[in-house]
């Protein structure tokens, strides 16, 4: 039986090699014209009113997108103290092995069971999903849903996480969700604000918390036309970049997201369900959406820091971990 690094070898030599102008962004980009079809692994079939049985029958969003990919067993064993969600696109392979190597790792704290998980949808670049599909394969950390991966896609991949967690991890005890780009200080997070010995929290969600108003403005990455939000400012939404709920929030959310209407702003959509459930998300300036220069000092007390790259990553965690006796 080849080992995991052997695997990987064969992986990166092979398929990645032999497909790496894929992913070098230099050849023109592909328009989708239909279903891809793909040879994939059958997941696990779902029904759908399996767990939401109370859900009722028709829904705005009913969120109908079957699994092409899946760990439907993963907290078969223990129910996890935390799920880590990342949200992450199929060309980012570097930066999700950087995070198992780093700070997503399950196994660096032996007394806190940690299940990290990479969300996506479906590239219209075949080559790419076959790719996802060999990774799954050695990793089993990856699962897909069959809608289009794509920026106003987010909401769904969201709500895809949340959907596993209600379905397949409901008697975990709190979320993270998460962007590929982000270095987490999980013994911060673990430790200092979940304390993994204390009575878990219900209903808590907390994270850089944002007051803003939709922007009209056309050319705006984050523009909102007025008839899909017609309000003139949204509720309190933590940003997407890193937040932490506790985990019966999960299905809240899902069966919420069924009966509201759709926004491609996945932050400021579940700032939305959250205003609908009557939860109000706590600020926390550890959770950072912004680059920050690194100093070990520094970096201690942060929950999350945005636009770091796999490199960087690597460098930090090193650091972090090997001068854990040095105090600041």
């Amino acid at each position: 039986m080849p080992s995991k690094v052997s695997c990987l070898y064969l992986l990166t030599v092979v398929c990645w090699a032999s497909a790496l102008w894929y992913l070098s962004g230099s050849r023109p980009s592909s328009s989708y014209v239909g279903q891809v079809s793909i040879p994939m692994r059958k997941a696990p079939k779902v029904s759908k009113n399996s767990t939401f049985s109370n859900i009722r029958t028709r829904s705005l969003n009913p969120h109908d997108f079957g699994y092409l990919i899946n760990e439907a067993k993963k907290c078969e064993a223990e129910p996890p103290f935390l799920v880590i969600l990342i949200s992450t696109t199929h060309k980012e392979f570097n930066a999700r092995q950087a995070i198992r190597e780093t700070w997503g790792d399950e196994t660096t704290f032996p007394d806190v069971r940690v299940v990290t998980l990479f969300l996506l949808g479906r590239s219209i670049d075949t080559v790419l999903n076959q790719m996802v599909e060999q990774e799954s394969q050695i990793f089993h950390d990856i699962v897909v849903e069959d809608f289009i991966d794509s920026y106003h896609n987010l909401t769904l991949k969201t709500l895809m996480g949340m959907r596993w967690v209600a379905t397949f991890c409901p008697k975990s005890q709190y979320v993270l969700k998460t962007d590929s780009d982000i270095f987490v200080n999980m013994e911060n997070l673990i430790y200092n604000l979940l304390k993994p010995t204390t009575k878990p929290r219900r209903r808590y969600f907390t994270g850089y918390v944002i007051n803003g108003g939709p922007i009209r403005d056309m050319r705006s990455k984050w523009y909102m036309p007025r008839d899909l939000y017609p309000e003139s400012k949204y509720p309190p939404f933590c940003s997407g970049t890193g937040y932490v709920f506790s985990a019966d929030i999960a299905e809240l959310i899902y069966k919420t997201s069924l009966h509201t209407r759709l926004l491609h702003l996945e932050d400021v959509y579940v700032g939305v369900c959250l205003r609908k459930l009557g939860i109000h998300p706590f600020q926390n300036s550890g959770f950072n959406h912004w680059k920050m220069a690194y100093s070990l000092c520094r970096y201690r007390r942060v929950v999350t820091v945005h636009q770091i790259s796999p490199e960087e990553m690597h460098r930090i965690w090193n650091d972090m971990t090997s001068k854990k006796h040095l105090k600041c």
